[in-house]
């Protein structure tokens, strides 16, 4: 049970992080918005379609990983993952966005972490 509880919070991670790459590419404005770093300047889209490709990088190689079951690779790539949300969340506090935002932010952290300790269970059941 472990295991497909665990292969479901990466899956949802995969498919969330495709989301969001390919929501940066379509409506970069509206993605920064709510990201919640609002662009200046349109000459700043390039910048949120670069940050869509590279998270569409991520959820390849996590679907990859997936695909192929590396779960302890998984797990910590969900738990030192929670170092991109923390950073949303300062810039996006920084730039003053509205609450709900930055608490997308933390419930991304509460989620990386829980997908982490999901996922050391699966390792730890595999190895009983």
């Amino acid at each position: 049970m472990t295991r497909k509880i665990g292969f479901v919070l990466v899956l949802l991670m995969a498919l969330l992080q495709g989301f969001y790459g390919l929501f940066a590419y379509i409506d970069p404005v509206a993605f920064a918005d709510v990201r919640g770093t609002a662009l200046i300047s349109n000459e700043d889209i390039d910048w949120v379609q670069i940050y869509g490709s590279r998270t569409l990088f991520v959820s390849l190689i996590i679907g990859a990983l997936l695909y192929f079951r590396e779960f302890k690779v998984l797990m910590w790539a969900a738990l030192l993952g929670t170092v991109m949300p923390l950073t949303d969340g300062y810039l996006a506090y920084q730039a003053e966005a509205p609450f709900g935002v930055v608490a997308k932010h933390i419930a991304t952290i509460a989620y990386l972490i829980i997908t982490s300790v999901v996922l050391f269970k699966v390792i730890a059941n595999e190895k009983a």
